[in-house]
């Protein structure tokens, strides 16, 4: 692994990016990482932020020319639910901002790049129970879809052009660093949220719609791990099955209740108890293990803890 790299992240304000952005900032040093946007925020005080638009490809390639960038974290993108909404606005930054960074890879002015994919892009007639690395995946949602053929492009420009792309199907991400950006599994950091301010919640998803989650911290590790890994090691080229923990509302609520006793919560499904439904109960990640050594760290109870004590002290509810 080089210790030179400079690292573009497209999308670095959104849930993953901001602590991304932070954890490769110590690893690597400020000044090479590069965090990328379509709006200035002003959190990145510490890098040298550059305002992108993910669909403009001739900015794209000026900024990796500008730093040198050597690898990319391409993280913009339309999530589930509010895919469903905007459906072919949805496929066009997916899908096309994951074509000029495979081609700028293609052409050899990067050599590296991280794309994420999803538990989405499995569907319906997936199993839901320990679902396996190969399996059915015939995704019911536009932002699912997108990343099917996401991993199969990814795939597709590795045994074509030798193009080292790497990716996880992440489950439901929850954090307290930075807010969640508009996906189905979102719930589970809302609820601490509301935990906090008003000791009650009302849920979007029936209480027991078991979903695979994962500690933000497990993610973004994984993530790191995935992409220092050797490349002999990294056999999957589509995106690696990444698991955590698996719980349904009423699990998480419950466990809250060990904290605040008088938390309460209801339930109201919407529009995304059907993509929920949709999607696997729990995630078979073993190819993950053996072949670069994942293992997560956070259970139900411990990610529950310190998103509570997290949310509490730096006084983001």
């Amino acid at each position: 692994m080089s210790t030179t790299e400079k690292i573009l992240i497209i999308g670095a304000g959104g849930q993953i990016g901001v602590e991304l952005t932070e954890s490769l900032s110590k690893i690597y040093g400020n000044k090479n990482i590069i965090p990328s946007d379509l709006k200035d925020t002003g959190i990145f005080t510490n890098n040298s932020f550059e305002k992108l638009d993910a669909l403009d490809k001739n900015a794209l390639f000026d900024i990796v020319k500008k730093h040198g960038v050597t690898q990319v974290y391409h993280l913009a993108a339309l999530l589930s639910a509010t895919g469903e909404q905007n459906p072919m606005f949805a496929w066009k930054l997916n899908m096309e901002s994951l074509f000029h960074v495979l081609d700028l890879a293609k052409e050899k002015h990067i050599s590296q790049i991280y794309w994420p994919s999803s538990i989405a892009a499995f569907g319906p007639t997936t199993p839901r129970q320990n679902t396996p690395q190969f399996t059915i995946m015939e995704p019911s949602t536009v932002y699912g879809i997108s990343k099917q053929a996401g991993e199969r492009w990814c795939e597709w420009y590795y045994n074509k052009f030798g193009v080292d792309a790497r990716s996880l199907r992440y489950p439901g991400l929850i954090g307290w660093k930075s807010a969640p950006g508009g996906g189905t599994t979102d719930y589970a950091v809302h609820i601490f949220h509301e935990a906090l301010k008003h000791k009650t919640y009302e849920c979007f998803l029936s209480e027991n719609t078991a979903l695979p989650m994962m500690h933000m911290e497990d993610a973004i590790r994984a993530t790191i791990e995935i992409m220092q890994a050797p490349a002999d090691k990294i056999k999957i080229r589509g995106a690696y099955n990444l698991s955590g923990i698996s719980f349904s509302p009423k699990e998480i609520a419950e466990e809250i209740k060990k904290h605040i006793p008088d938390f309460t919560i209801t339930y109201k499904p919407d529009f995304r108890q059907a993509i929920a439904e949709s999607w696997p109960q729990s995630i078979n990640d073993k190819e993950a293990r053996e072949h670069w050594s994942w293992k997560e760290k956070y259970d139900l109870p411990k990610l529950v803890e310190n998103m509570l004590v997290n949310l509490k002290e730096k006084a983001l509810v």
